[in-house]
């Protein structure tokens, strides 16, 4: 008899090791359909938010825009739920060890499941957009004309916030009067009571962690990145003794880091909004479920900071008459435009992000 802790660990380890192998093993496949049907923008962007050109972004990255495909996001979308469902079905035979190993659970699965198949799949019909530039049917050009414009690629900015907002506020109510969650816990202070409050607070967490997904613009910046940020998460729920969600998080690792695999320089594909938006939205509810939204500002202390580069820039731009703070925003393209080459940014700021993360499990596991 495995003691329990053990066997918990087996688990994880299990789910963490089969989620990298089955992404692996899918990606030549998918490699093959992405590149069979190009599946990348056709245009390079032109315009920067809030105005003005992109000499940075298109010296470095001009060629890579349009010659590498994206949706290397499908890997991350479709192997945690395919692990959840084949091992909830194995359950059933009646196995006790099987039965054990099976991470489907109401209380700390089906809610991040779902927002990682919903949100993907938002983030599928985005890159869609974007790659299909003139579709020859006319209802898809009248289709097309309305809810993307070809210049910035894929679904208007306005209309992917809308989307994720709709998700943030399903998962809000869901939170609230499912769950009867109306606190928040804050190291060192305790859980404070938000009420009703608490839904707008968790839409604009969420809203706030999609804005952070602007990391995914350098060759292995996104996915080193996720991938500290949920193995944190998998920690904290580990040490809470949500198995099942940690579980879930370590699945969700071990497929990014497949990615990733395929992602480190020169990138066979990008991760593009189908996995971007998953991610950044599983991620919100998986730090809500942990009671560790507090920490998320340091755990994903790089989404944060990308984020608020952007938005820096746009204000600066806006208020001071097109005068920049950084040479380029996000903030990796700045240290790009100093002259560090790609590999050294997303390493410096791989680095950056564990250290963070360690440092955001030990404030919440100590709090």
């Amino acid at each position: 008899m495995i003691p329990l802790l053990s066997f918990s660990i087996l688990k994880i380890a299990l789910m963490a090791s089969a989620g990298f192998l089955i992404a692996f093993t899918l990606t030549p496949t998918l490699t093959n359909i992405l590149y069979k049907y190009k599946l990348w923008r056709k245009t390079v962007r032109q315009e920067a938010m809030g105005g003005g050109g992109l000499p940075i972004f298109k010296k470095f990255h001009q060629e890579g825009e349009i010659k590498t495909p994206r949706f290397g996001g499908v890997l991350i979308w479709i192997t945690p739920p395919f692990l959840a469902l084949f091992f909830f079905l194995l359950a059933k035979i009646g196995n006790p060890f099987l039965e054990n190993l099976n991470f489907l659970s109401r209380s700390q699965t089906w809610l991040p499941l779902a927002t990682l198949i919903i949100a993907s799949a938002v983030g599928f019909l985005d890159d869609i957009v974007q790659v299909i530039v003139n579709p020859q049917n006319a209802f898809l050009r009248s289709l097309w004309a309305k809810i993307g414009k070809y210049t910035a690629g894929g679904l208007s900015l306005k209309l992917r916030f809308s989307l994720v907002f709709l998700i943030g506020i399903t998962g809000a109510w869901w939170f609230f009067s499912k769950l009867g969650v109306d606190t928040i816990f804050i190291p060192g202070l305790g859980d404070i009571f938000l009420g009703f409050a608490m839904i707008p607070f968790f839409v604009l967490v969420m809203l706030a962690t999609y804005s952070g997904g602007v990391i995914d613009g350098i060759d292995g910046l996104s996915g080193g990145t996720f991938a500290s940020i949920f193995t944190a998460y998998g920690l904290i729920a580990f040490a809470q003794g949500q198995i099942d969600l940690a579980t879930l998080c370590f699945a969700i690792v071990g497929a990014i880091l497949a990615f990733l695999w395929f992602n480190i320089p020169p990138a066979r594909f990008y991760m593009g909004e189908t996995g971007i938006m998953g991610l950044t939205a599983t991620l919100t509810v998986v730090a809500f479920l942990t009671d560790s939204v507090a920490v998320l500002p340091i755990i994903a202390i790089l989404l944060v900071a990308e984020s608020a580069s952007v938005i820096i820039q746009v204000t600066s731009k806006k208020l001071r008459h097109g005068k920049k703070v950084f040479l380029a925003a996000p903030i990796h393209h700045h240290f790009e435009g100093m002259g560090w080459p790609s590999v050294k940014v997303t390493m410096r700021f791989w680095i950056i992000g564990i250290v963070a993360a360690f440092i955001g499990v030990a404030i919440r596991l100590l709090g």
